[in-house]
């Protein structure tokens, strides 16, 4: 198993320019405070995009030692590293069947998600070559009109019409705007896959992504399958996010400098400084995913840093490799070269980060760099 602290797939810490650490503990919380609200339906954990950046293989130790035994994939790839980890798991790929893989799902148990009527043909064609029933579940879609059958297409592969050899062990839908509780998609979506769950009566259904976990028990069904709430993120809008941080990361700093009023900061000039400011240079950007719209402009704040209790707004644009940080009020004992300088973490939440470039925070943790070097804690990894 995943015992060493550190990842040798990163650089060592004396050669990064910054520091992500990975709290597993963490992780294994927000899936524990999770699976408490579901109540009597089980709960799964989507670990696709590597582990949400964090490490597909790392997240997934830990979610198995936490209780989770089922777990959701985008693409067979990622199915095939979590089966080397876990033997004993239950994988389904989100993604659905990739045409000409069958042989892999196979071998790898890994269960498709099918969500057109040809997906489900070439799967039990699949299974009348090999002789066996396979599983998979049957993915309907109740208006996110992205993947899923429509109902009329459910209902022609429900019961009696099932082509031979598939074996639907799940029913999913996927909520389009679940981070808006007072959403009326939302309640039409619980309708129609409330008909959906009439076709398939012995099927298990499934529902609620991490928004409509905390959206209450019409949406947990019999299985959830939270994400982006396992790492920390937020996934409803205007409520306090009750999930506990699991990625930090420190960038290190490689200059201090005074500037002058009147000068600007960065490319572009894009920024000007009208009184005399410390600045901070950290080797951070926009090539390790830190991305270049969370810059700062004259008259546009960007994000901001952290370090002993001072909050550091940037200044000027996000660079390839370099991001610029107001440090005039913290002592010259604490801001040196060679500090460390929070940008995402307890005191820089992840949704305040992606909130002032513009994006959400998935958009931050699956492109977390693998030029920062990395630590996991939080569990027993001796």
């Amino acid at each position: 198993m995943f015992r060493s602290p550190f990842s040798p797939a990163h650089p060592r810490e004396q050669h990064a320019g910054a520091r992500l650490t990975i709290d597993l503990a963490a992780l294994a919380s927000n899936w524990r405070m999770l699976r408490d609200t579901a109540q009597t339906a089980q709960c799964a954990a989507v670990v696709k995009g590597d582990g949400y950046g964090i490490g597909l293989e790392r997240a997934v130790d830990a979610l198995w030692s936490a209780g989770c035994g089922t777990f959701f994939v985008a693409l067979p790839e990622e199915g095939m590293r979590l089966r080397e980890v876990l033997p004993g798991a239950t994988v389904y790929v989100l993604n659905g069947l990739f045409r000409g893989a069958e042989a892999d799902y196979c071998e790898a148990k890994l269960i498709p998600v099918l969500g057109s009527p040809g997906e489900v043909e070439d799967w039990s064609r699949h299974a009348r070559a090999v002789e066996r029933e396979l599983p998979a579940a049957i993915h309907v879609d109740t208006g996110m009109n992205r993947l899923g059958m429509t109902l009329d297409e459910a209902q022609a592969c429900a019961g009696v019409e099932m082509p031979p050899g598939v074996a639907p062990k799940l029913l999913i839908s996927h909520l389009a705007c679940g981070d808006s509780p007072d959403h009326p998609l939302n309640e039409q979506q619980l309708q129609r896959f409330s008909k959906a769950r009439e076709l398939f009566p012995e099927v298990p259904a499934s529902l609620a992504n991490s928004a409509g976990v905390l959206n209450g028990p019409a949406y947990h069904f019999d299985l959830v399958r939270p994400g982006i709430a396992l790492y920390g993120g937020a996934c409803r809008n205007g409520v306090e996010n009750p999930m506990a941080p699991v990625a930090t990361l420190e960038a290190r700093v490689l200059q201090v400098r005074e500037v002058a009023p009147g000068d600007t900061v960065g490319y572009g000039a894009a920024q000007t400084v009208h009184e005399p400011t410390r600045v901070a240079v950290v080797s951070v950007g926009y090539a390790d995913g830190f991305l270049r719209a969370a810059g700062s402009a004259d008259g546009a704040p960007g994000a901001y840093g952290w370090i002993a209790g001072h909050r550091l707004p940037f200044i000027g644009r996000v660079s390839m490799d370099l991001i610029a940080l107001d440090v005039s009020a913290v002592p010259d004992r604490i801001m040196h070269r060679g500090a460390w300088i929070e940008l995402l973490g307890r005191h820089v939440p992840l949704d305040e980060v992606a909130g002032a470039a513009g994006t959400i925070g998935y958009e931050y943790l699956t492109d977390l760099s693998r030029r920062y070097a990395r630590r996991y804690v939080g569990l027993d990894l001796a």
